[in-house]
């Protein structure tokens, strides 16, 4: 049988991109408007074909296996960070992320997996088909370029939660090529670093407001950094955070807990973010529900779905007066900041504060909070990659700068809090970046990742600060290749050691 699922029909993307995204008006890779199918000889004639299909791309980055429960499922529940949330028979699977008892035919595995090769798919059709196209050629390049970050960034993804994943390159262009083995994982983290070191060489530094929200060359310098730091390969994290630096174009937001609100979308901190809308008269367009399925259980007038909590793990790590606690959790029982009272009767004690929308911003018939943008990378995640690479390299007064930098921010103005980290000892700075990367990036979907590329798997996660954990050491540290794909190819895909 061959594998269909995870490299879809090769004319896919000129099916789907027609009937995604009309071009040309400001914001139009999120503004979906139904047409008539376009057969694949049809398209890929014209710059405008051109365009519907990066918007088609960047629109499947908001679909549910990419910013719902397969995420929080895989990049979020295996964590001390979180709880599962919501009731506690309402979605019960998500513990067996959380516990790391998963088997490998829980459906949020295939969602995952599905959903990223989804992307790769929307990727490589550009990628494959654009260059035909008589078009601007500026314009052509950044849209190749544009679709080689995204691939990098689902492949990223992919094998980060499952370590060889098949390495897809092109389209298929016969049945044979649909069944496709796992590359080895450093291979695929090869091509990661080429499609991003080409991406960057094309990409702008910033766009008009028409088109915010495209990727930028920051973006594939930060996501390099972040792929170098997987690898410890602390020199590059290194040269790629300060490039991204030297750009002179990002600076922390002033105000931590409004830097996530959607008022300040796409601010001077952000580099890439998924960009979502409520868009008037369409709500199939406005398909996002990262903020949905997080947002707090129960409260009127708008009830969201209450999972992936902040743990009180989470919130006993914050320092005394750090005001990133009141950024990252609410408080059943208590007023945001915005003025909506969570009511104390909800299930669960905290919620996810950089999901939340606030009340006033809901419109009945829409997703709740369908506004509300993830996102992926910002520069204080630079600066500490920076702080964190400068240490393990041995560059103390480097390390401690960057560090002392996300600190001041999040200090305020407040000396009495927070004070500055002094320790030039190696191991104290080293717990102390991993303090800060904590806090600073709590429910930002990398505390699972951060800790087992950290190599502390078996001390965080077992059962000592998780009870009712069964992390094994050789095994939880990825996730099961799903049932359904092995299944589909014959034996093809081969299961992680373990399950």
């Amino acid at each position: 049988m061959k594998n269909k699922r995870f490299i879809k029909n090769a004319v896919g993307l000129s099916l789907i991109a027609a009937l995604f995204f009309s071009q040309g008006c400001k914001k139009s890779f999120l503004n979906a408007t139904p047409a008539t199918s376009v057969k694949a000889t049809q398209f890929w004639q014209t710059s405008a074909d051109a365009t519907s299909a990066i918007n088609s791309m960047y629109a499947d980055l908001h679909n549910w296996n990419d910013i719902a429960f397969a995420p929080i499922a895989l990049e979020s529940m295996g964590s001390d960070d979180v709880d599962k949330g919501s009731t506690t028979n309402d979605a019960s699977f998500m513990n067996e992320y959380h516990f790391f008892t998963v088997t490998s035919g829980e459906g949020q595995l295939d969602g995952f997996w599905t959903g990223m090769y989804n992307n790769i798919n929307f990727a490589n059709q550009i990628i494959t088909n654009i260059p035909a196209i008589n078009m601007d050629a500026s314009l052509k390049a950044r849209y190749i370029a544009e679709a080689t970050f995204i691939r990098a960034y689902d492949y990223f993804r992919l094998v980060r939660a499952f370590g060889d994943v098949p390495l897809v390159l092109h389209p298929p262009k016969s049945a044979a090529e649909f069944n496709v083995p796992r590359t080895p994982k450093a291979q695929v983290w090869a091509q990661i670093e080429t499609d991003l070191t080409a991406a960057a060489s094309v990409l702008p530094t910033t766009y008009s407001s028409a088109d915010i929200g495209h990727v930028t060359k920051g973006a594939a310098l930060a996501l390099h950094a972040k792929v170098a730091l997987y690898q410890k390969k602390w020199a590059d994290v290194v040269t790629y955070t300060n490039d991204v630096t030297a750009l002179n174009i990002y600076s922390l937001f002033p105000d931590y807990e409004k830097m996530f609100r959607t008022t300040n979308k796409n601010n001077v901190e952000s580099i890439f973010e998924i960009q979502c809308m409520l868009i008037p008269n369409n709500p199939g367009a406005s398909n996002s529900q990262y903020s949905q399925v997080q947002m707090p259980r129960g409260t009127e007038p708008a009830t969201g779905w209450g999972f992936n909590v902040p743990s009180a793990s989470l919130v006993a790590e914050f320092e005394a007066g750090d005001p990133r606690l009141a950024g990252t959790v609410i408080y059943t029982g208590q007023t945001t900041p915005e003025g909506d009272l969570i009511d104390a009767n909800d299930p669960n004690p905290y919620y996810n504060l950089k999901s939340y929308v606030p009340f006033a911003l809901y419109v009945s018939g829409f997703n709740q909070g369908c506004q509300q943008d993830k996102i992926v990378l910002r520069y204080a995640e630079v600066l500490l990659m920076n702080a964190e690479a400068n240490n393990e390299l041995g560059n103390t007064a480097a390390a401690l700068a960057s560090l002392e930098k996300v600190r001041a921010r999040a200090r305020e103005g407040n000396a009495n809090i927070l004070p500055a980290v002094t320790t030039t000892d190696q191991g104290a700075l080293r717990t102390a970046i991993y303090h800060e990367r904590r806090v600073e990036l709590g429910m930002e979907f990398d505390r699972h990742f951060d800790v087992i590329r950290q190599g502390r798997g078996a001390a965080v996660f077992g059962p000592s600060n998780i009870p009712g954990s069964q992390y094994v050491v050789g095994k939880s540290e990825l996730w099961p290749i799903p049932q359904n794909e092995i299944d589909l190819s014959a034996g093809t895909l081969v299961q992680n050691p373990g399950y």
